[in-house]
């Protein structure tokens, strides 16, 4: 099995900084794309951005110029580098990468998601 743990999220006032981090581990063979996605009350879950294992980008329009994405491909890891945050980034914030087990197949598993709350 594959788990990803999320870590960072909190309560942090308008234009304030917080950086998000996800670790993949257990029977992972090779992670690919990995990336953070976001889900508002009453909003469907939308992307925020991706990175590929080449560490090639997309960052969604609403994000770009003040989020950040990048990785480490030894430790599995995600970081999502997020400043001058704004009240409408308020959402539960998933981890989301796409993995090649060990014992074969490939698939997305997701973290549990962190609570990233904007608010003075």
């Amino acid at each position: 099995q594959v788990q990803l743990v999320e870590s960072g999220g909190g309560l942090v006032q308008p234009g304030g900084s917080l950086t998000l981090s996800c670790a993949a581990s257990g029977s992972i063979a090779t992670v690919y794309t990995m990336g953070w996605y976001r889900q508002a009350p009453g909003n469907q879950r939308e992307l925020v951005a991706t990175i590929t294992r080449g560490a090639s980008t997309n960052i969604a329009d609403f994000v770009k110029g003040r989020f950040t994405i990048s990785r480490d491909n030894v430790k599995n890891t995600v970081y999502l580098q997020m400043n001058s945050l704004k009240p409408e980034d308020t959402a539960v914030y998933y981890c989301n990468a796409y993995v090649r087990g060990v014992y074969g197949g490939q698939r997305d598993y997701w973290g549990q998601g962190t609570q990233v709350t904007v608010s003075s």
